[in-house]
């Protein structure tokens, strides 16, 4: 660790800084020359889609189309290091459980698939017809197949989507839980219920267009890096863009583009927010809600002077409902409550709601910082709300903009990775393929780690992901897992989930998303659809790390050929001989992939269609509807202040650092935030640290409060005063995702709230033995 982890920086997002971090991420993965060479058909007619994040691609035919932590994931993947037989034969199970994620994601790709050995505690090397024999064995002895879970990971293909919900659906359950249980389950829940279609509506042409686009909850400098471009060119040419985030984040401030000449030869940036309303975590809700009740209030000023309304009577009038309620509900909602649950004053919430105002065309964008609360669904009503009451839905530069995580999640709930397929798909599903599907609903990832510790399941089954950590209550999960008669993953890299394992456990290595797979009928390509529901294919350019992976959609096709046999119409395997037979499955399936091979071939591919978008309403009452919703002022955080009020309760919200993916940790910087060699964190206002009575530098421990008796801690964090608002904190994941209740999840979507957990914090106390959690980081060198 460095002994300076806290450093000071002053230099925007993106520029120099980013490019000098791809250059050292390609040197650490030994893939200098190879790696830029890879990264130059990223994104490209002719190449791969990033395997980072779901932004979509401006210019297919751009000199390059990355950035810097799309950069990171490719060198991940493309890495020389591999992590073979030999590893595992040197280290046990139990050995590898006390290395930290960074350091099991630096082994390398995983070379072959692997089995368990209880008896040495080791895993050994295994057959594919093996490992397939072991599956199908325990899948066909479960007495109902909805003691099997199936879990997948948003970086799955369609194509392999598509087979994987095929086969699970003829096995015979819905049992899918995703990640999007874990992330914009809440944007979905909400956008099906209000607009009649759970996807956003703007498109990249959108952005060019807009009048002031809105952020919340969301930090594109880390998550999202290629949206910056955009944000950029709409700063630049007067489009107002209005951040609403509790920490000060260095994307939403400045940015400067590598592909800008000039920015980067002068050191120059661009000012991305042209206001920053730095919120309390969860606060949302209310500052929308005060928002709207600004635009009631001054449309009554205006129209009561004899003035034109400020609303879109003629739009709410022919495509909405419920608006004279929704009205009613907000115009009786107290100044008092909204500004003490958002956490800016009248004048702050009013000024953003005057810039609404102002402003002809709209965007509401928002990610994590939004889905992941107890009121995560009613806060995107409210977004929603906001956007039509000036017609700023279906038309151009307006609209509402999810900003989806991993590169394929959209993709995959597309080809109905869903634990609750509608009745329309199902029958569509009978009529091509001739079995009758199971019609219950099946476990989303909450019910599905409730099924594995109380028996209801007996084997889980992951399609990528890093399940035992990306979950919350990871000690909860981790019990689910081990409480299993088998666990499987299919994966690229070793990760702990892994190491969490049932009584018999399978590692299936697969190809990534950068390498060539060849399958009987030649090399094959893939199609993914990005957060703005386009669609287009992605073939790798790489030899694969060993020849003996499996593509993930080969790995579907043999393992429903093993474990259903002469009872399924399905030709399992000669569909993986050539793709386009899995895609004419898929048009189908979905009146939406009509021609999917002829259209998917143009340069860029297409779009799939959005009712919303169109103005066609496919909702209960046929139109748009107004959801009214109260401010919350009793949830889990009210509760556990009014429970402890003689000690201090912060409100946690669990972040990414800038060198990491999801749960894939890539290194232990998190440059904009000036934190340097170090995860184990606690960023804190230097109010609170004071009221605490300690010092920034001092080590603590966190614990969260529930009402459910178990005692949740996570120890050892390094204090860091940071620009955030009194009585919140922010802390990294994994490492915080022991405190996350599992009980504890979003009204109607059950997302877990890991971006709202009542936490307490005291000084650090080492364990008995005087050691501390830390897990080792040798460098993987070491082992290589």
């Amino acid at each position: 660790m460095s002994k300076h982890p806290i450093r000071k920086y002053d230099a925007p997002a993106g520029g120099w800084g980013a490019l000098k971090s791809v250059a050292k991420t390609l040197m650490d993965q030994n893939i200098a020359v190879d790696g830029a060479r890879t990264l130059l058909r990223a994104n490209q007619p002719d190449g791969f889609d990033c395997p980072g994040c779901a932004w979509p691609d401006r210019d297919h035919t751009s000199t390059f189309e990355f950035c810097e932590n799309g950069a990171k994931a490719v060198a991940a993947e493309a890495t020389k290091f591999r992590a073979g037989p030999e590893l595992f034969a040197q280290y046990s199970v139990a050995q590898l459980r006390g290395y930290s994620d960074h350091w099991l994601e630096g082994q390398g790709r995983l070379t072959t698939p692997m089995r368990y050995d209880a008896a040495t505690d080791h895993y050994v090397p295994v057959s594919w017809d093996e490992a397939f024999a072991l599956i199908a064995r325990h899948l066909n002895a479960l007495p109902s197949p909805d003691e099997a879970i199936f879990y997948t990971s948003g970086r799955t293909s369609n194509e392999a989507a598509f087979l994987y919900q095929l086969f699970v659906r003829e096995y015979g359950t819905n049992n899918f839980p995703d990640c999007s249980n874990m992330c914009h389950e809440s944007s979905g829940t909400a956008l099906k219920k209000q607009i009649g279609v759970g996807k956003g509506t703007v498109s990249l042409h959108d952005f060019e267009l807009a009048d002031a686009i809105f952020i919340f909850g969301q930090n594109p400098g880390t998550n999202h890096p290629r949206m910056l471009g955009e944000l950029r060119e709409a700063a630049r040419r007067g489009c107002a863009i209005a951040s609403f985030n509790p920490l000060r984040e260095r994307g939403l401030e400045r940015f400067a583009d590598p592909q800008d000449k000039v920015a980067m030869l002068t050191n120059g940036s661009t000012r991305i927010s042209s206001d920053y309303f730095q919120l309390k975590i969860g606060g949302d809700l209310a500052a929308i809600k005060g928002m709207i009740k600004h635009v009631l209030e001054r449309d009554v000023e205006v129209t009561g002077q004899g003035g034109d309304s400020l609303l879109d009577h003629a739009f709410i009038a022919e495509h909405t409902a419920g608006f004279e309620a929704f009205a009613a509900d907000v115009m009786a909602e107290s100044w008092d409550v909204i500004v003490d649950e958002s956490g800016l004053d009248e004048a702050q919430i009013r000024r953003a709601g005057e810039l609404y105002l102002r402003s002809e065309r709209v965007i509401a964008c928002w990610g994590m910082g939004i889905t992941q609360h107890k009121h995560s669904v009613a806060t995107i009503n409210m977004l929603v709300n906001l956007l039509l009451l000036r017609g700023n839905l279906g038309r151009p530069g307006a609209g509402a903009c999810p900003v989806r995580g991993h590169s394929n999640v959209q993709g995959d709930r597309t080809m109905m990775i869903y634990e609750k397929p509608p009745v329309a798909f199902l029958d569509r599903l009978r009529d091509v393929f001739g079995f009758e599907p199971p019609r219950e609903d099946g476990f989303d990832t909450v019910g599905a780690i409730e099924a594995m510790i109380d028996g209801r399941a007996k084997v889980f089954f992951g399609m990528g992901g890093n399940f035992a950590i990306a979950t919350p209550d990871t000690e909860a999960t981790a019990r689910g897992l081990r409480n299993c008669a088998l666990t499987v993953n299919v994966t690229t890299k070793l990760n702990r989930t892994h190491l969490t394992h049932g009584q018999e456990a399978l590692i299936l290595p697969c190809l990534g998303r950068t390498e060539i797979d060849i399958q009987a009928g030649g090399a094959q390509g893939v199609t993914v659809e990005d957060s703005m529901s386009m669609v287009h294919l992605s073939s790798g350019i790489n030899p694969p790390a060993s020849d003996d992976l499996l593509s993930e959609p080969a790995i579907v096709a043999r393992l429903a050929h093993a474990t259903l046999g002469a009872r399924s119409r399905v030709p399992w395997l000669a569909l993986v001989e050539d793709y386009d037979r899995i895609r004419d499955l898929i048009a189908r399936t979905f009146d939406d992939f009509r021609d999917f091979n002829a259209r998917v071939r143009v340069p860029g591919g297409f779009r799939l269609s959005n009712t919303a978008r169109d103005r066609h309403w496919v909702t209960a009452t046929g139109k748009a509807n107004f959801v009214a919703a109260p401010v919350p002022t009793d949830n889990p955080i009210h509760r556990a202040r009014r429970m402890h009020g003689d000690r201090p309760v912060f409100t946690l919200a669990t972040t990414r650092s800038h060198d990491q993916y999801n749960t894939t940790v890539y290194g232990l910087d998190d440059r904009y935030r000036g934190v340097f060699g170090e995860r184990r964190v606690l960023f804190i206002g230097a109010e609170d640290i004071a009221a605490l009575g300690m010092r920034a530098g001092d080590w603590v421990d966190l614990e969260s409060l529930s009402d459910d008796g178990v005692r949740r801690q996570a120890k050892r964090f390094l204090l860091v005063e940071y620009d955030i608002p009194r009585g919140c904190l922010a802390a990294y994941y994994p490492e915080t995702n022991p405190l996350v209740p599992l009980s504890s999840y979003a009204d109607e979507s059950r997302t877990p709230t890991s971006k709202s957990v009542p936490v307490i914090v005291t000084p650090h106390v080492p364990d008995g033995d005087g050691a501390t959690p830390r897990q080792r980081d040798i460098p993987a060198a070491v082992v290589r």
